[in-house]
């Protein structure tokens, strides 16, 4: 027997669709997605057939938290705005720090230059040409000292893009933390620490994977301990993303990283409720709006899942996964490069529509070179349009329920 959707979706078919397409035919054979997944011309209630609300959406703040991991979204807190900073000298990087801070920026983001991610000395012979070049180059204590000169590290959260060495950088930033007086029990931020993807695709590795694996885990238990509220990896999809994967591969592979850190984890003799609880995610935002959506909606019920029917965690905090986004690096263009403002923009939307907890904007110079300090504030300002003239922080995850994307969310799932 048809459905009222099936009987309907037939007549509009029959009565509106021919003879549209007779007159003016459509301007493709087929519409994918930038992924190649194929989208339907339109989806009704019938692409919904077998699906379970209280299972499979939910209310925000539930199980399997597809709406969400806060019940009243962004009415209760916006994202924190986290624009990712660094260059030349700590000095020099630390003067964009205040310029962002005092713009409005809610929280630091640390990019290092490929000697400090490699572990190397700026005068190693395998450094020239690279030092300051992407990113701030840290190599000691008194580096840190003057990255965050004039910046109480107890007063603002920061993200340190580090991996390899990020034991060792911790260290310092904890050190700096300490001697300004912050109290480690409260200090809170992430140190990306996650070594698997760059094995995958960013290749900035220095130990074996096994010995690597095991300062991690090392990290996980020293925090639990000594800095409860500091995230001790940040699981990363970001750099999957733009070394050519899908979105579909990007979820894929970066859950699956995820779910062997907590592995790693248990098997060393850690309780999952004292440190998946700290395990943050870090995905790329690309530029087909819906099937970003539709991914990152996807990730918090995948992780759901695994963390509840796999692992038996106790602790709702462990249910939850907490996502930082940046928007992709790798579709701007230098020429007419003010285009990239209109591309962040759509990107950063559809993270936000997408419930990220932090988010990074790219600058339209990006192509180029290291942003200049007018390009990064646009970036910033990019993030607090959406925020206050938009309307789309009013009502939780505002695309729920939504033929296309419940059923695209659905797709991505099963795919992943």
């Amino acid at each position: 027997m048809k459905t009222v959707a099936e009987s309907e979706k037939q007549r509009w078919e029959r009565e509106t669709l021919e003879p549209t397409l007779k007159k003016s035919p459509e301007r493709a054979q087929s519409f994918t997605t930038i992924s190649g997944r194929p989208i339907d011309r339109l989806y009704t209630s019938d692409d919904l057939n077998g699906i379970d609300y209280s299972r499979d959406i939910a209310n925000p703040g539930e199980y399997p938290y597809t709406r969400g991991i806060h019940p009243t979204g962004y009415r209760g807190k916006l994202w924190t705005m986290r624009q990712f900073a660094g260059f030349g000298t700590p000095e020099e990087t630390n003067e964009r720090y205040k310029t962002l801070l005092k713009a409005g920026g809610t929280g630091l983001s640390v990019a290092f230059d490929l000697p400090t991610l490699m572990g190397r000395d700026p005068d190693h012979e395998l450094s020239l040409g690279e030092v300051g070049k992407c990113g701030v180059n840290v190599t000691s204590l008194a580096d840190m000292e003057a990255l965050f000169d004039g910046i109480h590290l107890g007063d603002i959260t920061t993200s340190m893009t580090i991996n390899s060495p990020a034991a060792m950088i911790f260290a310092m930033y904890l050190v700096v933390a300490e001697k300004q007086g912050a109290d480690w029990k409260t200090l809170s931020g992430t140190i990306q620490n996650d070594i698997l993807k760059e094995f995958i695709a960013q290749k900035e590795y220095i130990f074996p994977p096994r010995p690597s694996m095991r300062i991690i885990t090392d990290i996980f238990g020293f925090c639990a301990k000594e800095v409860p509220k500091w995230n001790t990896i940040s699981v990363s999809g970001y750099h999957i993303r733009e070394a050519g994967s899908t979105a579909l591969q990007e979820l894929a592979f970066t859950l699956r990283d995820g779910v062997e850190y907590v592995q790693w984890g248990v098997d060393a003799g850690l309780d999952i409720d004292d440190f998946v609880p700290r395990i943050s995610f870090f995905f790329n935002a690309h530029s087909d709006f819906f099937e970003e959506i539709a991914k990152y909606r996807a990730a918090r019920r995948i992780w759901n899942k695994a963390m509840v029917e796999r692992y038996k965690a106790k602790n709702p905090r462990t249910w939850a996964l907490r996502f930082h986004t940046q928007t992709a690096g790798c579709s701007l263009t230098a020429q007419q490069p003010y285009n990239n403002v209109v591309r962040t923009a759509l990107q950063a939307l559809a993270a936000v529509l997408g419930g990220t907890q932090s988010l990074h904007t790219n600058s339209l110079d990006e192509a180029w070179a290291l942003p200049t300090e007018f390009a990064a504030t646009i970036a910033l300002r990019t993030q607090q349009i959406i925020a206050h003239e938009t309307g789309v922080t009013n009502t939780v995850d505002p695309l729920g329920g939504s033929y296309f994307v419940e059923t695209l969310t659905n797709e991505i799932e099963r795919g992943a």
